[in-house]
């Protein structure tokens, strides 16, 4: 994971001063524990989850608030402030704020969409099946959760259907049994012949 923070630290800003690195994948594909991870590595770099920033209302419907919140304050410089969501409140909470860290990561699923691939310094995708993904997040969530799932899963598949993440991703992330295997994404920014391995063991593409 150091190796890869590494990297990151060395690209040049994407967004104002920082170096945004999107996290995406299905729900469930282990994004929250990865980024956390991640950010860790990067020497305790801020984590934007975007379950703060969207709602039952707008499950995917949110990149003007996303830009208006976040996106377009760190561009200036300047301290972003977001309002973020309690999901079982059902309401928006009073405004946290975000300043522009050297490295900040965005956590979520739609991390890759197109409102914000511009400013992503990199695209870091789960590889993970989505009916994998989702059994993970459904056997997480609890018999509590069935009905929100129902909804989520047709909602989940319409946007990446009109906005794929995954195709634009410079990195792939896979989950293995100690640690992770970081490969080149479909956009292929590293290259076939530079695949970084994190992890004890050795690489399953070795």
């Amino acid at each position: 994971m150091h190796e890869l923070a590494a990297r990151l630290r060395r690209l040049p800003p994407s967004c104002g001063p920082v170096r945004l690195i999107g996290v995406d994948g299905h729900a469930g594909s282990g994004k929250s524990t990865f980024a956390g991870q991640l950010a860790h590595a990067l020497g305790g770099a801020p984590v934007l989850r975007l379950d703060d920033i969207a709602s039952h209302d707008e499950l995917f419907d949110w990149s003007g608030r996303l830009l208006a919140q976040v996106i377009e304050p760190l561009a200036r410089g300047e301290t972003a402030h977001f309002t973020p969501y309690d999901w079982r409140a059902r309401r928006f909470g009073p405004a946290q704020p975000l300043p522009p860290a050297p490295v900040i990561v965005v956590e979520g699923v739609g991390a890759g969409r197109r409102a914000l691939r511009p400013y992503l310094a990199r695209l870091l995708w789960m590889e993970l099946p989505h009916t994998e993904s989702w059994a993970r997040g459904r056997s997480r969530d609890g018999d509590e959760q069935r009905e929100f799932w129902d909804g989520w899963v047709a909602a989940e598949r319409n946007h990446f259907a009109e906005d794929p993440s995954r195709p634009f991703a410079d990195l792939l992330v896979r989950q293995r049994k100690k640690g992770y295997e970081v490969l080149s994404g479909p956009a292929g920014t590293v290259g076939p012949d530079q695949e970084i391995t994190q992890g004890d063991e050795p690489s399953a593409m070795c």
